[in-house]
């Protein structure tokens, strides 16, 4: 039943208007995708533009992320205008693209332009050059201008992510003037905290925030009350950088900025928001080798992305064997090495990940550079000499008791002392410099370290076992 009393579906067990569409574990309630699937299996529209249109954008998104393909595009259909493009930056780019190429020019033509000029690019930018123009030249000129502007900026910079309407007036004006002309113009962003000043050129020379328009007298000029505006930012700033201005200097929204300093846009916390999130993602799929892989991708795709950094694995496990084949005599003559080495090289493996994943972190936000690298290599020599110990003693002390055999005990404590300090210096050297190289430390750390750790461990154990162990 419906808060009004109404059934809302006869063939649903829902119970409230979908006031809350998602379950305690943060999915989707079941019953509303029961219910969606049903309007969109009956072509039920009605229900359809009641329930679903009536979305939040993200909550949109979602629904469109747990719901068939099938049903994706029927829903798109179904709802026709009263779908909310906005939905389509809140999904994987495998999802929006299988949506937009199933849209008509004309439909998304439409739908872009009652979007903010952010969400508009984010979804410009992935279509077909000629798909792209069509949609452009069907829209008015001036918003025209503004996203090809935008577009013309590198990817994931911040001109791709700011948006164009922003509210600028002279410095001239007074503060009287000002608010009428907020109240008269139509064509101002819905929601902004800042008035930009510039000049008949654009150039940017202060800001103005709301709360100091509303406690100034009419009369007072806005260069009177106007403040230099806060780190204004670049438009082919990469978006990472941007993002952590936002966060080193707490800041709500910054202008943009082009080369001769001229206002084109705003960058907004919603957007730096976004922009964070997806960097901490890219960084930890990267760290695993799995490269730009959304859930959405098929079969094909995400194996294609996952084994090109597989065979450069395999080339260097091919690299661990060899040296395990130099102590083939060894092993035959001490089983219990066999038995052991995986100890030694999986914690050696488990170390230099711990390093690495803290070392990439720090680099990916610049926390880590030239200046305090020494300290931070020493601190990590340190931690790898101490865990070294410690877990040494530990499998030593289990190693010695288990085959009966104290030399076995230190032979494996000694190892793994060795490998342990490997592994610490290797998690943090190879990112150091692989960065200091200009490759991606996030992309190629993994690999390196792991051979590392794996040859340095299985070597330090049957060497020391050689010369400890036989004759």
């Amino acid at each position: 039943m419906s808060d009004t009393g109404e059934d809302i579906r006869p063939r649903t067990k829902l119970d409230e208007a979908t006031a809350d569409i998602y379950a305690e574990n943060g999915s989707i309630r079941g019953d509303f995708l029961a219910a969606v699937g049903a309007a969109i299996a009956d072509s039920d529209t009605s229900f359809l533009r009641k329930h679903v249109a009536r979305l939040h954008e993200s909550e949109l998104g979602d629904l469109l992320e747990s719901i068939p393909p099938e049903q994706r595009l029927a829903l798109v259909r179904l709802l026709g205008d009263d779908f909310d493009l906005t939905a389509l930056t809140e999904v994987d780019e495998a999802i929006r693209m299988e949506i937009v190429d199933q849209m008509p020019n004309a439909q998304i033509a439409a739908a872009i332009g009652d979007l903010d000029s952010d969400d508009a690019v984010y979804i410009l930018e992935d279509l077909d050059q000629e798909d792209r123009e069509e949609i452009l030249a069907q829209l008015p000129f001036t918003e025209r201008v503004r996203l090809r502007r935008a577009l013309d900026y590198p990817e994931q910079s911040a001109g791709r992510r700011m948006q164009t309407e922003f509210v600028a007036v002279p410095p001239f004006w007074t503060v009287g003037q000002t608010i009428d002309y907020m109240r008269e113009e139509a064509d101002l962003p819905e929601s902004f905290t800042q008035i930009f000043v510039v000049d008949p050129t654009f150039k940017l020379l202060g800001v103005v925030y709301l709360d100091k328009i509303l406690r100034t007298k009419r009369g007072v000029k806005i260069e009177a009350i106007m403040r230099e505006t806060n780190y204004p930012v670049p438009a082919d700033m990469d978006q990472e950088e941007a993002a952590q201005l936002f966060e080193q200097y707490d800041l709500l929204s910054a202008a943009v900025v082009d080369n001769n300093g001229r206002l084109v846009g705003v960058l907004t916390i919603d957007d730096v928001v976004d922009v964070i999130q997806e960097e901490a993602e890219e960084d930890i799929m990267r760290l695993s080798g799995v490269g730009d892989e959304e859930l959405s991708d098929s079969v094909k795709q995400t194996s294609r992305s996952r084994i090109p950094w597989l065979l450069v694995n395999l080339f260097t496990a091919f690299i661990s064997a060899s040296v395990i084949s130099l102590f083939e005599a060894t092993i035959e003559e001490v089983v219990a090495l066999a038995i052991l080495m995986p100890i030694v090289a999986g914690m050696g493996g488990n170390a230099g990940s711990q390093t690495m994943t803290v070392t990439v972190r720090a680099l990916a936000t610049r926390n880590l550079d030239i200046h305090n690298a020494w300290r931070v290599a020493r601190r990590e020599a340190g931690v790898g000499l101490i865990n070294g110990v410690v877990i040494g003693v530990l499998v030593g002390t289990v190693a010695g008791l288990w085959f009966q055999d104290p030399h076995i005990g230190g032979l494996i404590a000694t190892a793994m002392l060795i490998n342990m300090f490997a592994a610490a210096m290797a998690g943090i050297m190879i990112p150091l410099l692989l960065d200091r190289a200009g490759a991606d430390p996030a992309v190629s750390s993994a690999v390196f370290v792991t051979a590392i750790t794996d040859t340095t461990g299985f070597f330090a154990f049957l060497g020391l076992a050689t010369i400890w162990l036989l004759p």
